[in-house]
């Protein structure tokens, strides 16, 4: 069991027996503790484990002056001065001097808690030396659990370590393009299978081509009928409450939810995505897509659907909505309180996958949705092998979610083949001079995520190094690309931008494109016991087959 699970155990216990509650607030590591109420009404204060820490090091440094006034016992004009006097960390010093009897409770506890003992009472506390000694390392143990990010990066994304000998992969929203029948849709459901651990982890949705709005994703207010204002329920918001059900263990008293160490993606298909226009029922999705943010352990995102839309709903419809939601358990109460306060934002564990077919009866894709999205060309990335279709000799890796989504410097220190990210950035500011002036221009969200790449992937080589800037461009940058001879222009050369770009990286991808070389494959292993999975470069000759198109047919793109 986790330090901070078997605290939050002992404070449960400990309540029965004590006048002011406390418990661990895993979002950004905090005790939230309260006074009696008996004054007043109860009040709520949180305080850092970082700050209780610094508190017990104050009181073990000066613990003879402790002993002097009897601090074993409460006396509130005492532990008040001695607060004043002794405590060095600011939010420390100033909540005990404002709420003594809590704060000393919330010691109290602690320091039994670390030493095994059981809370005694309100107005006793533990002050000998071995105990406190004790209680400080139990409490740097308990922060190692929210251990900020670059600490843990090399073993977060090490794909032998991750859940499931699962990758990390840097992008929840992925296309999936090909032909009918390829395999697209049986893919995201083997993904969800490979992770489940009994949990119903995916989710199919075939998208209709009447969809032209939100509401047909996520529902609606109704008012229709006698009953007042109802919330119309879908499958796609059920399965984003079930995904946060299964990682949340708590919220604080703003609605903030902390997360379990632990968790697997949760996979939602949405099935032929462009037979209707993405960029209507999709856009509150793809806004919000970008507001994601983790920190650490602690991750937010602004809500798709809002606490002013629950807040239309009477008693009745409220209730009725989170029993539609699968949350009418007590134990998911904390879940329905938080949603009710801060509205319900996008899983940290949901990824969503859109199989897309490119012919006349589907809608193309705007730049907004490209950019947005990880394309992945499935016939190149997981090309039907029809000798092989009774023996199979590779596999699909798993991939799972990312607790990352703005790049540091830190996070980059332990990739071994480009620490600081400079070299990613400067090839990307190669392939962005080529595109000055044009309609696919990259800006900083690409850059962004070549790095979360680079992250996730981890390349320990300028081979390996290569292949992640390979295929970001296939995911990434190449599915920009569209038009005809006009659009795409002609440099003095005659050349076109597809000519140019494969040109261009045919000399920064001297490591891995040209005759009998090669470069990793992220995406497959071996069933044939091949350690390390090879494959040829892509983007050099996907530009060359849709050189080959501008010049035959007078456009080109990057869609089959």
């Amino acid at each position: 069991m986790s330090l901070h699970k078997d605290f939050q155990e002992f404070l449960t216990e400990a309540k029965t027996h004590s006048n002011c509650d406390a418990r661990v607030i895993k979002f950004g590591s905090y005790i939230t503790f309260s006074n009696s109420g008996r004054g007043s009404e109860t009040k709520e204060f949180s305080i850092s484990i970082e700050s209780i820490k610094l508190a017990i090091t104050d009181i073990l440094n000066n613990l003879d002056d402790f002993h002097k006034d009897n601090a074993c016992d409460f006396v509130q004009d005492v532990w008040r001065e001695l607060g004043k006097k002794f405590f060095s960390d600011l939010p420390m010093k100033s909540i005990i001097a404002v709420q003594t009897m809590p704060s000393f409770v919330m010691l109290s506890k602690t320091i039994s808690w670390a030493n095994g003992k059981e809370h005694i009472n309100d107005k006793q506390i533990i002050l000998d030396e071995n105990s406190l000694i004790t209680t400080r390392e139990k409490l740097e143990s308990l922060l190692a659990e929210f251990t900020p990010r670059e600490v843990k990066i090399k073993k977060l994304f090490n794909s032998a370590s991750s859940p499931y000998n699962a990758i990390t992969f840097p992008k929840p929203f992925i296309l999936l393009a090909g032909i009918s029948g390829t395999g697209k849709t049986r893919f995201v459901r083997k993904q969800a299978e490979a992770a489940a651990a009994g949990r119903a982890n995916y989710c199919h949705v075939a998208v209709r081509p009447d969809w032209h709005e939100p509401s047909d994703l996520l529902g609606y207010v109704s008012r229709i009928g006698a009953d007042g204002a109802r919330y119309v329920v879908t499958d796609v918001l059920r399965f984003m409450v079930r995904a946060w059900a299964d990682i949340a263990e708590s919220a604080d008293a703003d609605g903030h939810i902390a997360l379990q160490t632990t968790g697997v993606p949760f996979w939602l298909c949405l099935d032929e995505m462009n037979l209707a226009p993405v960029e209507q029922y999709f856009a509150d999705f793809l806004s919000v897509l970008e507001t994601r943010q983790w920190e650490g352990r602690d991750y937010t995102c602004d809500p798709l659907l809002k606490p002013d839309i629950l807040r239309q709903l009477d008693a009745v419809g409220r209730q009725t909505l989170r029993d539609d939601l699968g949350l009418a358990a007590d134990a998911h109460t904390f879940l329905w309180e938080a949603f009710t306060t801060q509205g319900i934002g996008i899983p940290p564990n949901l990824m969503v996958a859109g199989t897309v077919n490119m012919d006349e009866t589907t809608h193309g894709f705007s730049r907004k949705v490209i950019d947005r999205a990880f394309t992945f060309d499935f016939g190149v990335f997981f090309p039907n092998d029809y000798d092989r279709f009774f023996t199979p000799a590779t596999t699909f890796r798993t991939l799972t979610y990312a607790e990352l989504t703005q790049v540091s410097r830190e996070d980059l220190q332990t990739v071994t083949a480009d620490p600081d990210g400079s070299r990613s950035i400067a090839f990307l500011k190669t392939v962005n001079a080529l595109l000055k002036n044009t309609p696919f221009e990259l800006a900083y969200r690409a850059l962004n995520e070549l790095l979360l790449a680079v992250v996730c992937f981890h390349p320990e080589s300028d081979v390996a190094l290569q292949a992640v800037w390979d295929d970001f461009l296939m995911a990434k940058v190449l599915p920009r690309i569209e038009g005809d001879s006009d659009k795409l222009g002609t440099d003095a050369d005659g050349k076109a931008l597809p000519e140019r770009l494969a040109l261009l990286l045919e000399m920064a991808f001297s490591a891995i494109n040209g005759a009998g070389k090669s470069r990793p494959d992220w995406f497959n292993v071996s069933l044939t016991g091949e350690a390390n999975m090879m494959t040829e470069c892509r983007s050099v000759p996907k530009l060359r087959q849709m050189q080959q198109r501008l010049d035959a047919q007078g456009f080109t793109a990057f869609w089959p």
